[in-house]
């Protein structure tokens, strides 16, 4: 080939690619093969971007020099944020600082609210500990939000689209807890409280006897109240009902007493027979499940008291739920002592759906009963399968404007505790709670984004045959492949060889 035409092939390669390069600064273009879909933008997402109105600035803080595991999450976050800022049109821009360059930068990123974390690293065979920043400001006007930490996975998307989401909403909806029947403050779920206050105006409200329920509530929550309801109240309830609002209930119709080890039913405070009438009924038997948690036992061995841990029925693991958007997404949910629930609509307009059931392996047991600890359990005692303990209901629940309910079969599974009895609540709890009130105050479309995530594939769930395959071949397969190519590739070259031999050029 010629030195000009060379020349002038290599000067079209370089326009090319410097064409392309422009192209690529205005176009964001990201193949996403998950099966999760985790790299992929959910619509509330996408909705949200393209309703900004103003300018987001985004500053990340993030250390330069971080281990192979968290640079990686420092590029997904560059990644998102290149998307974000495509997708809204240039309303979300955002640049990068790193904190430990100079003293005035860490201290500037920590009065902000992004606190250092300890990561360890290795130089030159040593570990060391070193001071790193993973988290953004996010300000829009006068108004900011913090992202302490940026969560790896999934979790990353939500975390900034719910902080774009707080800071440029501007009349929040309002959420009422129901109180004066013995239910927990909103306080007491604060769990919960933290997811709906991104979206939401949450607060306590007490039914009187001179005002209707206010409309502009979009849902009332009652959870687990424990003292009588007047007929009036559940009167309002209804009217409220009747002008299209949406009702929360996590009600527990069984009575539990660890101490003396007796499972009995409560007596009802009217929400029994208030159910009835919409077709609904919380059932006087326990759900037990295969699928369950364990508790701690005490036991005498010899001359030592020791723990040991047993499997629980009574606490089942609820991982089978239905396709409704209140339910969709989760994969474990907690409901020790949990009753199941039967359903007829008394009116066909009513459209009542489950969303989660126990497993394959459950049954029921009916109240009262005794707990027995040490009882072997058999197959036998799991002979009702997939029981309900959760139900949506929506259609003309009282009056004839279109209405929704949510229904728990268990008034506490979310509930944190207050002051020294507060405790952590397994997430999929919250995440059941928080969609099903999100589902009720009109759907804002954070439901499937708040819990995308990846999902969980245990090697436990296989057989030992199986799993020594995967983990064998994961090996050997890659070494088979390379020896493989490299056995046809000489034998291709001994082909030609010999072609060159017998003058076959």
């Amino acid at each position: 080939m010629k030195r000009n035409k060379v020349i002038t092939q290599l000067f079209i390669f370089i326009g090319i690619l410097v064409v392309i390069n422009m192209i690529s600064e205005q176009l964001f273009l990201r193949l996403d093969f998950t099966a999760d879909k985790r790299y992929t933008l959910s619509t509330a997402t996408k909705d949200i971007l393209e309703d900004l109105d103003d300018v987001i600035t985004v500053t990340a803080y993030f250390t330069k020099d971080l281990p192979p595991q968290l640079q990686k999450s420092r590029k997904d976050f560059e990644d998102l944020l290149v998307e974000y800022e495509n997708r809204s049109d240039g309303n979300v821009v955002y640049e990068f600082i790193n904190p430990n360059e100079n003293e005035a930068e860490e201290q500037n990123a920590q009065q902000k609210g992004i606190s250092p974390v300890m990561v360890n690293v290795t130089e030159k065979d040593q570990v060391k500990q070193l001071r790193a920043y993973l988290g953004a400001v996010l300000q829009m006007g006068e108004k900011s939000e913090i992202i302490p930490m940026i969560q790896p996975g999934a979790g990353m998307e939500y975390s900034l689209t719910t902080a774009i989401k707080k800071i440029s909403v501007v009349d929040k909806p309002k959420i009422a807890f129901l109180q004066g029947h013995g239910e927990p403050s909103p306080n007491a779920s604060v769990q919960v409280l933290q997811q709906l206050s991104v979206l939401y105006d949450v607060e306590p409200y007490t039914i009187t006897d001179t005002a209707d329920i206010p409309t502009f509530y979009k849902t009332i929550a009652i959870v687990n109240p424990t003292d009588t309801f007047p007929q009036e109240d559940f009167a309002k309830l209804d009217k409220y009902l009747s002008t299209g609002g949406g009702i929360y209930l996590a009600y527990s119709n069984l009575q539990t007493d660890l101490q003396s080890q007796y499972l009995s039913t409560l007596p009802d405070i009217g929400i029994m027979g208030w159910l009835a009438d919409k077709g609904i009924t919380m059932n006087n038997q326990y759900v037990i499940d295969a699928n369950c948690g364990a508790v701690t036992v005490r036991q005498q061995s010899g001359m030592f008291i020791m723990n040991r841990q047993i499997e629980f029925p009574y606490f089942p693991i609820l991982s089978k739920f239905s396709e409704h958007p209140a339910a969709r997404g989760l994969e474990g949910v907690i409901m020790p002592f949990v009753s199941s629930i039967s359903f007829l609509p008394k009116d066909s307009a009513v459209n009542i759906q489950p969303l989660v059931f126990s497993s394959e392996n459950s049954g029921v047991v009916s109240a009262p009963v005794f707990i027995d600890i040490q009882k072997q359990w058999s197959e036998s005692d799991f002979n009702a399968p997939s029981q309900v303990v959760a139900i949506a209901a929506e259609g003309p629940l009282f009056g004839t404007a279109n209405s929704k309910m949510v229904v728990i079969a268990n008034g506490a599974f979310a509930v944190n505790g207050e002051g020294q009895q507060q405790q952590q609540v397994n997430q999929d709890n919250v995440n059941l709670a928080s969609n099903a009130i999100d589902w009720l105050s009109d759907d804002t479309g954070l439901i499937d984004l708040r819990t995308k995530g990846i999902t969980s594939r245990p090697l436990e769930q296989i057989d030992d045959t199986k799993r020594n395959l995967y983990k064998y071949g994961n090996v050997a397969l890659p070494i088979l492949l390379m020896i493989g190519i490299a056995l046809y590739r000489r034998q291709r070259f001994a082909r030609k060889r010999q072609s060159w031999i017998q003058g076959n050029y």
